[in-house]
């Protein structure tokens, strides 16, 4: 029994004591007053003892029985059944709490809101919250009868009481992936970004790893900065490590997306933090850095960057309305009927779905391979939309761009760059998948870059003749003219008089095709060579291929002295007799043959318990897998945060927001915590009315 049911009954039992009766002789009206009188002060003590915020009693039951001769009633029952209501009270607590954040939960890993506008009694629709609650009942008699049955004031389902599940829910999931982190060092990943309120928001990615060894990068905040400044977002990091309980000394390394205020050489995010510690090496995004390469191509080739301004067009022209959508899937879906009826596609599960033009963006990944592939398939259609819009457009304006745009999709240079740029941005495309992957290692980074120099230099030396088979194919099908190679270029809107003389073969096959696939080659050695750094290149020897084809003792050795803070001299000489044993180890096991990448190592490591017999060469693997290769993660999360935050719930608030991110992009560790430590986190952030 509590400290608040012992008050209780001490109370109780004075007012239920009998007053004394003076005589014996007082008449019965003398009775009747003294039995008001004691029926009076037992109310009056009940009004003052169950109107405290601690108790919630039926007051139907105590008023029945005062109803009853107070002589009679003994004070013991009263204790028996205060006792009783106490422990069903706080059952019908917890199960209130339980049926809400059960909902709360359903609701927060599929990102949906919670209140809706008719949120009163005899609503229909009063939200997703409420009627997930009220089907919840439905299918559960016992909650049913609870939330029927439960105080008006203390029903649990008020938005003050969701946003605190909400921020009991995130805080439990943080704490869980801090104890994973525990005293583990981590890199950093940072980006800003406005919300669709047009608020500066920080994203915050910590990237470890784990006990088993694999990397895992963790989402574990957005904060709010006022500018994009370095110092402001070097400020808001202190805050946020201050919060969490990081050390700035913990990190391993720092990744963004190469902004100028991220990484520029002075008073950047990047030199704050490595004034304060040396150890946190910056490595720009390989994402990033490859979609420059596509822009610098398109920059430095004109016919290139014009094909891409016509692409651009066409995908304005075509997403300027929902009529010519409609129109473009009309057209579609008649050459598809054609198609499938003269046998050139066959049916079958996901084929021959709906598709339109994505729009062109030079910082969003894969969006010009997307929108490539989309306009070959969709040609037929989108000459159709053109002539549509050509002979019925509402201005002149219109009519002409229709026009002309129809002319230059149609000319064979379009057609040939369009498939020449497809399958160069193919080869890059399969590269940016594999780099945006969380567990990506740099090693397998620079692997991935290597093989796409391959493929793009086999296509520029055996590659012409298949390809221009297939332009010539699409130009066959699709009535484009296709030019003699043998017959001079002719170079339109320019004098003839000093051109230069050059058959079409020449200018197809090296002024474009050759010259295009050089400059990818160009970009990509200047921008990923650069990264072959004396760091990179000593890390490069943990390469498990070929049977540790690329162990180097001595780089092993420099690697670790980029650390100096983590190896000490001692360190040093025991980590290189560690090495040796470990190389002569690894190379006689079977089961480290054909491994690939350091992660894959560092897992095995982890599996055959040498991590415990090489913790120095464990340790230095794992600084290797600290340093990041991409921020894809970054960009995720700003995709949540588009479904989080959106036109229709543009009032969220920043902590708001930040909790409910956390639950849906975390949704691993979000669905592995306990749901008592999310209740009991609840019930200590601020006095409840009730105990659990």
């Amino acid at each position: 029994m509590d400290k608040f049911l012992i008050k209780r009954k001490r109370v109780v039992k004075q007012c239920c004591s009998q007053p004394e009766v003076q005589s014996s002789s007082n008449t019965g009206s003398n009775n009747v007053q003294a039995r008001s009188s004691t029926q009076l002060e037992v109310k009056s003590c009940k009004n003052a003892v169950f109107n405290r915020e601690e108790v919630n009693v039926d007051e139907l039951e105590f008023d029945l029985a005062l109803s009853s001769n107070v002589n009679d009633y003994d004070p013991k029952q009263i204790e028996v059944g205060l006792c009783n209501h106490s422990e069903q009270t706080r059952l019908d607590y917890r199960i209130r709490l339980t049926a809400s954040f059960d909902c709360l939960k359903y609701l927060l890993r599929q990102g949906l809101a919670f209140r809706g506008y008719g949120e009163f009694e005899g609503s229909n629709n009063s939200g997703n919250f409420l009627e997930l609650l009220h089907l919840l009942a439905e299918q559960n008699d016992s909650i049913y009868q609870v939330l029927k049955n439960a105080p008006k004031n203390h029903n649990m389902t008020s938005p003050d009481i969701q946003k605190d599940l909400i921020n009991a829910a995130a805080s439990v999931t943080i704490k869980a992936i801090m104890r994973e982190i525990g005293d583990e060092l981590f890199t950093i990943l940072v980006d800003e970004s406005h919300d669709i309120s047009f608020k500066e928001q920080m994203v915050v990615i910590l990237r470890y790893v784990d006990k088993s060894g694999c990397v895992v990068e963790r989402f574990v905040g957005m904060v709010q900065v006022h500018d994009n400044f370095a110092l402001s977002l070097k400020v808001a990091i202190d805050s946020f490590f201050s919060k969490h309980g990081l050390s700035v000394s913990s990190l391993r390394g720092q990744g963004y997306d190469g902004a100028s205020n991220m990484r520029g050489e002075f008073n950047c995010l990047k030199t704050l933090i490595l004034n304060e510690n040396k150890s946190a090496f910056y490595v720009h995004c390989f994402a990033h850095q490859l979609q420059l390469t596509l822009v610098a191509v398109s920059k430095k080739n004109t016919r290139v960057g014009s094909f891409f301004y016509h692409v651009g067009v066409l995908s304005n022209i075509v997403g300027a309305s929902c009529k010519r959508r409609d129109l473009l899937c009309e057209k579609q879906f008649e050459a598809i009927i054609e198609w499938i009826y003269s046998g050139e596609r066959e049916t079958g599960i996901c084929l021959n779905q709906e598709t339109t033009l994505k729009r062109v963006g030079h910082t969003c990944l894969g969006s010009h391979f997307g929108t490539l592939c989309g306009l070959i398939d969709l040609f037929s259609s989108v000459i159709d939309m053109l002539e549509v819009i050509e002979d019925e457009g509402l201005y002149d304006g219109q009519r002409a761009q229709a026009e002309d745009l129809k002319l230059h999709l149609q000319t064979f240079e379009f057609v040939f760059i369009l498939h020449m740029m497809k399958i160069i941005l193919g080869i890059t495309n399969d590269l940016s998948q594999a780099l945006q992957r969380r567990d990506q290692d740099l090693i397998n980074a620079m692997t991935y870059v290597q093989v796409s120099k391959r493929r793009l230099q086999k296509m520029k030396d055996d590659g012409w003749e298949s390809f221009f088979d297939i332009v010539s194919s699409f130009c066959t099908k699709h009535g484009v003219g296709i030019p003699n190679m043998g017959d001079l270029f002719v170079v339109h809107g320019r004098s003839r008089r000093n051109a230069e003389e050059k058959t079409n073969l020449h200018y197809y096959r090296v002024e474009l095709f050759y010259a295009a696939i050089d400059l990818q080659l160009q970009e990509l050695n200047d921008r990923f060579d650069k990264l072959n750094t004396e760091l990179l290149l000593c890390m490069a020897c943990f390469d498990p291929t070929n049977s540790f084809y690329h162990f180097q003792l001595k780089k092993l050795l420099r690697f670790a002295n980029f650390y100096p803070n983590d190896f000490s001299p001692v360190d040093l000489v025991l980590l290189e007799d560690q090495l040796k044993d470990y190389i002569k180890d690894v190379r006689s096991d079977d089961d480290f043959y054909n491994l690939t990448g350091i992660g894959a190592l560092a897992q095995k490591m982890v599996e055959s318990g040498k991590h415990i017999d090489y913790p120095l060469v464990f340790f230095l693997m794992k600084l290797a897998l600290l340093l990041p290769v991409a921020t894809a993660s970054v960009e995720r999360t700003f995709s949540a945060m588009k479904i989080i935050k959106n036109a229709v719930r543009n009032r969220v608030g920043d902590e708001y927001m930040n909790d409910c991110l956390v639950t849906y992009i975390e949704q691993d560790i979000f669905n592995e915590i306990k749901k008592e430590d999310v209740l009991q986190y609840f019930q200590k952030m601020k006095p409840r009315r009730m105990l659990l």
